[in-house]
């Protein structure tokens, strides 16, 4: 006989997992306890919400389901902003949630302790959302989460765990393999392979547009044999932004490198995948695709049939699993490749060229540090076979536009803009690679005190883990934004807090090792000592404050995905 706990846990190893992220209560010690046993990573954050993103950031670095779990009532509560930004982001992360007994939640009572109906409450976030009422419903219950959470466009589930059924006894066959009871690895139809490899072989001027999708899939070196075959540029959404092996030098991200403008401009043919076609690439039609939009055509590989021709029309769907339908592409064209057009190498040239001028040019010699110094100190540091996160705004942006580095995995979420997601993010990313890969968290000080208690989830765990912090000690997005509205010198109500802070000595409190910088030229061998030291370290960079509200590099451009009023 299986307990039902037990029974949970063996439905996820049938799928590849075996983390899991939460604070556990008397619904759960039994599973962590279980769990721990059979060679899971258990990791217990400061916050529920935290334990969300960890979760978040594990689907992402594995390309599977990931699970999380908060404890009745309040515990599930701070699961809610990490399962709305599952669900905006697209991640297959299973959020469990404890819950008295059936007998107490249906009783007409009033003041009942640490309770609340959940399941209502969530429902509009999440794909699924379910209750196993008795034992015997457990292996369906799970099972359509996770064949919810992982069909079509991605996203979150919710599955209630009530008390009640914690400790029953289930007779059961040893757990089902994916392929038995959702579908896996679809293909498109050979009919429109054939239809879309004959558009490749006539374009003059291709471009493969990679989106979040390639990466969270893990799908990166099917698409790289793709962009070898078919001699294209690679164009990086705003969401996708990491480098897939091998494909750096041809890689431009949409709307900030003047190569990629150009390339978009010309091409005749765009093959999207992993991506939505959402607001931060003019959902293909507008800005940068309008000039050539009559000579160009489109096709679209698309998990979610339901999502074809939302956002612009294409001339071939491929409907199916990227991780199935782009190998399809490249048996069909890889034995006769094309041959690079003549802008290709220009391209690579020319955004090598603008790269290295803007290292050049950023800022230097300030005190405070000009924002877009930090991140091309920090980021000429940045370790090799590394992970990126991002978290904050003005500091994302300036990233965008000033990193001289080129991860093949970075962290970040673009659609949501959840901030207070990076520490969270970085822990569960390490997490997922067992701690071998170092990783760079680059963030602002007002994101980073979200979830900074997460310090010592880190030091418990002994990641290898750099924060590198640009603290001007206010909401700098938030700060340009009064001085775009209001002209210098207005009020600009609370987006200010105390400039005593010092979050190289919180660090430190932590267990963490601290560094604190005013100068340029002591960023980079900051980030050297912290990671020396053979514990997670906090940079503090303190940076201006002017040029972090006033100076954001392309902001015009990242203005234009907010389309109000011109869809």
């Amino acid at each position: 006989m299986t307990k039902v706990f037990a029974r949970i846990l063996e439905l996820f190893e049938a799928e590849g997992i075996n983390t899991l992220f939460g604070i556990p209560d008397p619904n759960f010690v039994h599973m962590f306890h279980l769990a721990e046993e059979r060679g899971w990573n258990v990791v217990a954050p400061h916050h529920e919400e935290s334990a969300g993103f960890m979760a978040e950031a594990v689907s992402r670095m594995t390309g599977k389901a990931a699970v999380c779990v908060g404890t009745l009532g309040p515990g599930v509560a701070n699961l809610a902003g990490a399962m709305m930004c599952a669900k905006v982001e697209n991640s297959p992360v299973v959020f469990l949630g404890g819950q008295r007994a059936r007998i107490t939640e249906q009783r007409v009572r009033r003041g009942r302790i640490q309770f609340v109906k959940q399941a209502a409450l969530f429902e509009p976030s999440v794909k699924y959302c379910a209750s196993i009422e008795y034992a015997d419903q457990t292996d369906e219950v799970i099972r359509e989460g996770l064949r919810k959470a992982l069909s079509g466009t991605p996203g979150p589930v919710y599955i209630e765990y009530p008390s009640h059924v914690i400790q029953e006894d289930l007779d059961v066959p040893p757990a089902l393999p994916p392929e038995a009871y959702r579908l896996v690895g679809q293909t498109a139809g050979p009919d429109k392979v054939a239809e879309a490899v004959a558009f490749i072989r006539a374009a003059k001027q291709p471009i493969l547009l990679v989106g979040h999708g390639v990466h969270t899939s893990r799908a990166g070196e099917s698409v790289r044999a793709l962009a070898e075959a078919m001699a294209c540029p690679v164009i990086q959404t705003s969401g996708g932004t990491s480098y897939i092996a091998g494909l750096e030098d041809r890689t431009f991200p949409y709307g900030f490198s003047a190569a990629a403008i150009d390339a978009v401009v010309r091409s005749d043919l765009c093959l999207a995948i992993g991506t939505e076609l959402g607001e931060p690439v003019h959902y293909g039609r507008g800005r940068h695709w309008v000039a050539n939009e009559a000579n160009r055509r489109w096709i679209l590989v698309e998990q979610d049939p339901q999502t074809i021709g939302v956002n612009r029309s294409v001339d071939v769907p491929l409907v199916g699993d990227l991780r199935a339908v782009v190998p399809q592409l490249v048996d069909a064209i890889e034995d006769t490749p094309r041959t690079p057009s003549p802008e290709l190498a220009g391209w690579i040239k020319r955004d090598a060229a603008q790269l290295a001028e803007l290292a050049q040019t950023a800022p230097s010699g300030m005190s405070p540090v000009h924002p877009a110094r930090l991140i091309v100190e920090a980021t000429k540091v940045f370790p090799k076979d590394g992970i990126m996160v991002r978290d904050g705004g003005a500091t994302t942006i300036f990233g965008w536009t000033y990193s001289q580095a080129k991860p093949h995995d970075v962290m970040w979420n673009q659609n949501f803009g959840h901030l207070g997601t990076g520490l969270p993010y970085a822990i569960g990313a390490s997490v997922a690679e067992g701690g071998e890969r170092p990783l760079m968290l680059i963030t602002g000080d007002s994101s980073f005190q979200f979830h900074i208690a997460e310090l010592e989830t880190a030091a418990r765990l002994n990641l290898p883990l750099v924060c590198v912090v640009g603290v001007d000690y206010a909401w700098g997005l938030e700060v340009g934004v009064y001085k775009r509205t209001f002209g210098q010198g207005s009020l600009e109500t609370g987006v200010h807090w105390s400039k005593s802070t010092r979050l190289d000595k919180v660090a430190e409190g932590f267990g963490c090792h601290g560094e604190y910088v005013e100068r340029d030229e002591d960023i980079a061998p900051a980030i050297k000592r912290a990671y020396a030291s053979g514990r997670p370290g906090v940079v503090h960079v303190a940076v201006d404050p002017k040029a972090n509200s006033e100076e954001m590099p392309s902001y015009d451009e990242f203005r234009t995905w907010y389309a109000e009023g011109t869809q």
